[in-house]
């Protein structure tokens, strides 16, 4: 087995164990354009159009109030050697029954409510992967608050996970790696 196909399978483990401990394995994240551990198609790169990919998630737990997604990189700038986690979007109170994203989401076309974070390229909108060097991996977390969060205005993403703390019901991931080509 490569060693790549190895840390999938373990990052795969990891994944489903802290699910199960976190009680809910219907809570999925998923993408139509790339599958958990897979590429990133460069249209949602820096390389290509740099639009969100389109998501969808099911199995809400009850109780839900309201949605976080979070994307983000652990390996910047260089995956031999992170310094930082990268933030590349922070979306807050997507209403629990949306059922997901779809592919080049706009701020106008989030649904009524829904607020935007402050990500690490300083601004709202979503900010596809651009590494620096190296292949890296890109985690889009999906969080089921048992609230709905109050006006943060435009929050990063330590205000944002502030704002979350003792609210989180299940959380749910989808990991897709991408390697810059040019």
């Amino acid at each position: 087995m490569s060693l790549h196909r190895l840390f999938l399978a373990g990052m795969l483990l990891a994944f489903t164990t802290a699910s199960a401990q976190g009680g809910n394995m219907d809570f999925t994240l998923t993408s139509p354009a790339f599958g958990a551990g897979e590429p990133i198609p460069s249209r949602y790169t820096c390389e290509g159009d740099d639009i969100s990919p389109p998501l969808a998630w099911s199995g809400v737990p009850a109780g839900t109030r309201s949605l976080v997604l979070i994307v983000d990189d652990p390996d910047a700038p260089d995956p031999a050697a992170p310094r930082m986690t990268w933030v590349h979007w922070l979306v807050y109170n997507l209403p629990p029954d949306t059922g997901g994203l779809p592919e080049a989401v706009t701020e106008a076309a989030l649904p009524a409510g829904t607020g935007l974070g402050i990500n690490d390229f300083k601004r709202t909108r979503y900010g596809g992967p651009c590494p620096p060097i190296g292949r890296h991996r890109y985690f889009f977390k999906l969080y089921a608050l048992d609230t709905v969060l109050p006006d943060l205005g435009t929050p990063d993403k330590p205000a944002l996970l502030a704002a979350m703390e003792g609210h989180v019901l299940a959380e749910t991931q989808l990991m897709g790696t991408y390697l810059k080509q040019h």
